[in-house]
């Protein structure tokens, strides 16, 4: 099963990709909070699949919230959502049931659950359950917007392509400009790299890449050390991801090739206030904030149904086998993923606040 996420606002996402629905119930969440509707419904709307360059499964993605809200605003009950799922197409899973399709959750699911999982789509491993994760990070984004904090992010790399990162302090143009259309800094680089996502597609295959987050607006003193930092209490939502495969804070690795000298950031007065002139702790240190933007990295592997032969094994024969996959599949799930990882982001900073 999916456990509950958080210690202050938790959440727990149920279904499968291919069930009647999905869903999420948050909890945690303060009570008298005016929700907006048509909000949450753009920021669910740039997770949906658009375009020739994502899967070809259109989804609706509108949430039914049965829970936790009256009269439009939260209750302080659980908050509760459904999303339905109305355009499966199962039978492309049929002749493939029994074979463990390389990259995914297959086979790992099948030992786990003794066979008794629901293989169509990835089931309850799909990337099609991150639409609970985005109704839950809409909701929170409008809570911390009250607050003055806000979470961007956009498309670091794809294959080769890569974007320029964020500077210092995000602009609110730039923030305004990343929650449409296709999510970089430099609008030179989206052609090629929406060449890669094409040339990959056309040789059957898949390409990964990089989403960079910034949250800005946060004051110093947030987290804690060691176990329940700010960096694990936002790797560990970011984790459930599928396709995530690793997540770097500031310089991350990159750090390691440098000097301290170089490494250190070094602390000035600002309008009188203490910040620091570069961010290459990525707004963290010790676990707690130091009230620079928060900034991360979060890898993002190629989708792993590719329409190429690959080699497999059948779990119910125990055979090798070669499977081909048909199916409706992204090429690359970075773009889709961008609200994703934003509103993971969101759910993990106000857990964090709801602390105090």
């Amino acid at each position: 099963m999916s456990s509950i996420w958080g210690k202050n606002v938790q959440i727990s996402i149920f279904g499968e990709s291919h069930g009647k629905a999905i869903g999420v119930t948050i909890n945690g969440l303060q009570a008298g909070f005016p929700l907006d509707t048509e909000e949450i419904a753009k920021y669910m709307a740039r997770r949906k699949a658009s375009g020739t360059l994502s899967t070809p499964r259109k989804e609706d993605d509108l949430p039914e919230i049965i829970s936790g809200v009256f009269e439009g605003k939260t209750t302080g009950a659980p908050l509760t959502a459904i999303i339905y799922n109305n355009n499966t197409k199962s039978s492309d899973y049929e002749a493939i049931k029994t074979l463990a399709r390389p990259g995914h959750a297959d086979y790992t699911a099948f030992v786990k659950y003794h066979g008794a999982n629901d293989y169509r789509g990835g089931g309850h491993f799909s990337g099609r359950l991150t639409a609970c994760i985005v109704f839950a990070g809409a909701v929170c984004s409008q809570i911390l917007k009250s607050m003055g904090i806000d979470v961007s992010a956009h498309i670091a790399s794809i294959g080769k392509v890569n974007d320029v990162p964020f500077s210092l302090y995000a602009s609110d143009e730039l923030k305004v400009k990343l929650s449409d259309g296709f999510p970089v800094i430099n609008d030179d680089v989206a052609a090629p790299m929406q060449e890669e996502i094409a040339n990959a597609a056309a040789d059957k295959d898949s390409v990964g890449g990089v989403i960079e987050c910034m949250v800005s607006g946060i004051r110093a003193g947030i987290g804690s050390p060691m176990f329940d930092g700010v960096e694990n209490k936002i790797a560990s939502i970011i984790f459930g991801i599928p396709a995530v495969k690793g997540i770097e804070f500031g310089l991350g690795f990159a750090a390691s090739k440098l000097r301290g000298s170089e490494n250190n950031d070094e602390f000035s007065l600002y309008n009188g206030a203490i910040r620091t002139n570069t961010n290459n702790c990525g707004g963290v240190l010790g676990g707690i904030t130091n009230g620079m933007p928060i900034v991360f990295r979060a890898a993002f592997k190629p989708t792993p149904s590719i329409a190429r032969l690959q080699h497999t094994v059948d779990v119910k024969t125990n055979e090798n086998a070669v499977l081909e996959i048909k199916g409706r599949h992204d090429p690359c799930v970075v773009v889709r993923a961008v609200p994703v990882v934003t509103a993971a982001t969101a759910i993990a900073v106000l857990d964090l606040l709801s602390e105090i």
